[in-house]
């Protein structure tokens, strides 16, 4: 179906986690926890109508407002506006004419204006023009007021725009935050995990999407059922039972054209409603209540929709003793009590059969393969003793406490699996579908079952956008294959289907995301499967119009089969190049691993190389003391150094604001001062460490000890004597005029944004201008010392020698004579 355009209910993928997010972003803002969702609802609203060429600004009337969100006026005025204001969410002015008359509200959501003035568009409320535009749209679509504009068509009414009074926000803002959590099949995306199972998981969805209770959330939905946006939708199971929940959002459904297909893409598009799949789901209720309480009833069930919500595969029949069957096995392969199979156990037999004959070692009863079955007592007779205790006497076999041993075939004992599914919580949720099937494996067959499954999970998790949607995933897929096979009945040898047949993916195309023709992580028909589908008709009327062209005149037939000779032959010539491409991607891949490996051999010589060379170079002498085995420089060296550049650099820092940076010789005095300062300062802190040290105990430390200390205590005392005539520098240069400058600059500028224009005396209003003053004030401060230092360090800095150029050069040299002229001079 081509998308039509413009229209807003059929948004792109992009888009509408774009939209999802920014309402997200405002109906969930902490600013806003406790507000009404009427508060929630107009923070969207007002966001959607701003304007980009009016700073972000939305104009509109308390009542217009009060039509869009389906209130009165005097909610709007009372309770919708004092709720955004008191939570800082909404800045706004009374709009007049030229005569003074009141237009309207300017408003601006300030978390959307703040995010925008940001300039950082990864924001989730850095809306762009047309994403604001396409924001505005859904909601006039959804529940738009409408109205009729002049000299313009008239904008039609949204689809909840008859729903006022009491609720009509919250049924608006759900709606809303539905259709954006919808795919383009129109069915909402179930919450996951466990949920509350007498509402069901549609409801819980709602509540979660809201933030609110699981009971609200079914309110809601049953509320926008009956305006018909939305519909629940069961799928019936072979047991009577209406296992899988689903909402469909039904303007979405249409918007896409996909109603039509709703009976096929039931059993496969959507996760299955896992919230009372634990055992104990059939028990009856004393109160009579129904599982999802919202009002939702199946067509034609009435009062039996109560158990919508139970799965598929809940166990129908109770729990029998163990018994004995007139077949050659006692495990139950077609699923039914009191089940006989005949000789050739293909069929169900009476479950009467052969109980008028004789019991004796001569009949064929004795003959069967059960030794149990020919000494066991007819029907309705007691029985002397018990066979199984016969069968211990003469095998002396016992059955532990935690397994059963089972006749199987009549010559082999097996150990009976596990009742219960793993106790992992994604195997369970993932197997419950063949939980019937998991009681017939033994426990060698369940265990691979379990590794099969935590595979096949492991391969959903790296494909599904949420990894929580793999055990739902799998569950489904394991609904589907037993609907194809015709219910666990029909399954003859559970572990080679569950193995081979329920658990694997079977994907049409070459995407990973492909099952069967369907998306995993959307559950929409596979695009790819599409496109290769359409590639082969593609080729098939290309070839079919290539016969033409050079085969003219051919029967039907012959065409027919030239046809088919040269589509094999196309599909030949793809494989081939697929193989092709194959090996190429496998010699793509060794030479990768060659490289790599040759990468890693290199960086061990390197490493090697290094390390080398680091045991080289920490054999050098001290350059300053000459201490051998310290890398070029001992460590007390080391600090001496440090500790004179930090008392230059105080030089430096007071001599910013406290001498004139013009005159060399004031800098020289202010830096010598400084020195002296630190000098006398690291002298009376290394005269306190020996007061409080022992000097014996470092002369037993190592001869380098006390010089190492010494060091290190003069580079601690500089460091913080550096960071104190820094700190005083700032101090000093914030006081200066151009810092003072800026710092009013900020403040006139912060009490003229428009939140703050009503009320620029006010509390808040005077706290963001002083705060922006003084970050102001700082960031000049900071630019001036970082000017004057590098000022100061340029005049330091000696300037380079440059060498006289080659024409005053040349005629000095070739005054001078020769070696051969000296020569003969001295001779």
């Amino acid at each position: 179906m081509r998308l039509e355009l413009g229209n807003p209910l059929q948004l792109s993928k992009t888009m509408r986690a774009r939209l999802l997010a920014a309402v997200r972003a405002l109906v969930t803002s902490p600013a806003l926890a406790g507000a009404s969702d009427g508060a929630r609802l107009a923070s969207v609203v007002l966001t959607a109508k701003a304007k980009v060429r009016n700073d972000y600004q939305a104009k509109i009337w308390a009542a217009e407002l009060g039509r869009w969100l389906g209130v009165s006026q005097s909610t709007v005025a009372h309770t919708v506006l004092p709720e955004l204001r008191a939570a800082g969410f909404l800045g706004s002015n009374v709009a007049t004419n030229a005569f003074g008359h009141a237009t309207g509200l300017e408003c601006w959501v300030i978390p959307m204006y703040r995010a925008q003035q940001a300039g950082d568009r990864r924001h989730a409320l850095a809306l762009s023009r047309s994403e604001l535009a396409v924001l505005l749209s859904l909601c006039e679509v959804l529940f738009g007021p409408g109205w009729a504009p002049k000299d313009k068509e008239p904008i039609p009414a949204g689809l909840l725009a008859g729903r006022a009074g009491r609720g009509a926000a919250t049924d608006r803002l759900g709606l809303l935050l539905m259709v954006l959590t919808t795919g383009s099949a129109g069915w909402l995306q179930l919450c996951p995990g466990s949920v509350d199972t007498g509402r069901g998981r549609p409801a819980a969805t709602v509540a979660r999407l809201l933030g609110c209770s699981a009971a609200a959330g079914a309110k809601v939905l049953k509320r926008l059922q009956e305006h018909g946006v939305a519909e629940v939708v069961r799928k019936e199971t072979g047991s009577g039972l209406n296992a899988q929940s689903r909402v469909r959002l039904v303007p979405v459904a249409k918007a896409h054209g996909v109603a039509v297909r709703e009976a096929r893409r039931v059993a496969r598009s959507a996760f299955s409603d896992l919230a009372g799949t634990a055992s104990g789901d059939l028990e009856t209720d004393e109160t009579g209540e129904t599982l999802v309480a919202t009002g939702i009833e199946d067509t034609g069930r009435g009062e039996t929709a109560g158990l919508a919500d139970l799965t598929a595969t809940t166990q129908h029949h109770a729990v029998h003793a163990s018994g004995v069957s007139a077949g050659d096995s006692l495990s139950l392969s077609g699923g039914f009590s009191g089940e006989g199979r005949e000789g050739g156990g293909c069929r169900p037999g009476r479950a009467c059969l052969r109980e008028d004959q004789a019991v004796d070692g001569e009949t064929a009863v004795a003959e069967s393969g059960s030794s149990v079955a020919g000494v066991g007592p007819l029907r309705g007779e007691k029985p002397t003793k018990s066979p199984v205790d016969e069968q211990e006497q003469a095998g002396g076999i016992a059955a532990g406490a935690d397994a059963r041993l089972t006749v199987v075939g009549g010559r082999k004992t097996q150990q009976q699996g596990r009742s219960e599914l793993p106790a992992d919580l994604d195997l369970r949720v993932a197997l419950t579908p063949v939980s019937w099937l998991w009681t017939k494996l033994n426990r060698w067959q369940q265990d691979h079952v379990v590794k099969a499954a935590e595979t096949e999970l492991a391969q959903l998790r790296q494909v599904l956008e949420w990894a929580g949607q793999a055990p739902s995933a799998l569950a489904v897929r394991l609904t589907s294959r037993l609907q194809e096979t015709g219910g666990e009945a029909q399954i003859a040898r559970p572990f080679g289907w569950i193995t081979h047949r329920g658990l694997v993916r079977r994907p049409a195309c070459s995407d990973v995301r492909c099952d069967d023709g369907v998306r995993l992580d959307t559950g929409a028909d596979c695009d790819n499967c599409a496109n290769v589908l359409h590639s082969r008709r593609a080729w098939r009327v290309r070839i079919a119009a290539e016969v033409d062209q050079e085969l003219p005149g051919l029967e039907t037939n012959s065409q027919y089969q030239e046809i088919e000779a040269r589509m094999r032959h196309h599909a030949e010539a793809e494989g081939a190049n697929f193989v092709a491409r194959q090996a190429e991607a496998r010699a793509r891949a060794e030479r990768r691993a060659t490289a790599r490996a040759e990468a890693e051999a290199q960086a061990l010589v390197e490493r090697a190389r290094a390390a080398a060379e680091a045991a080289v170079r920490q054999a050098v002498a001290c350059e300053d003391c000459g201490r051998e085995r310290s890398a070029g420089l001992c460590e007390a060296c080391d600090h001496r150094r440090q500790a004179e550049v930090l008392i230059g650099e105080a030089g430096l820092l007071a001599a910013t604001w406290s001498a004139d940076l013009t005159n060399p010789v004031a800098v020289a005095a202010v830096a010598a001062k400084v020195r002296t300062a630190i000098e006398d300062a690291i002298a009376a802190e290394w005269a306190e460490f020996q007061q409080i040290t022992n000097p014996a105990t470092l002369a037993v430390a190592g001869r380098g000890a006390l010089e190492d200390a010494a060091a290190h205590t003069a580079t601690l005392t500089a460091e913080s004597a550096a960071a104190e005539y820094r700190h005083e520098a700032l101090v000093m240069l914030g006081r200066s005029e151009d810092a003072q400058a800026e710092a009013r600059k900020a403040y006139a500028t912060e009490l003229a944004k428009p939140w703050f224009q009503a009320l620029p005396d006010s509390d808040d209003a005077q706290r963001a201008a002083t705060e922006a003053a003084a970050r102001a004030q700082t960031r000049t401060a900071e630019h001036l010392l970082a000017v004057r230092l590098e000022q100061l360090r340029t005049q330091a800095r000696p300037e380079q020698v440059r060498p006289a150029p080659w024409s005053r050069r040349l005629p000095e040299l070739a005054d001078r004579p020769l070696d051969g002229e000296s020569l003969e001079v001295i001779a």
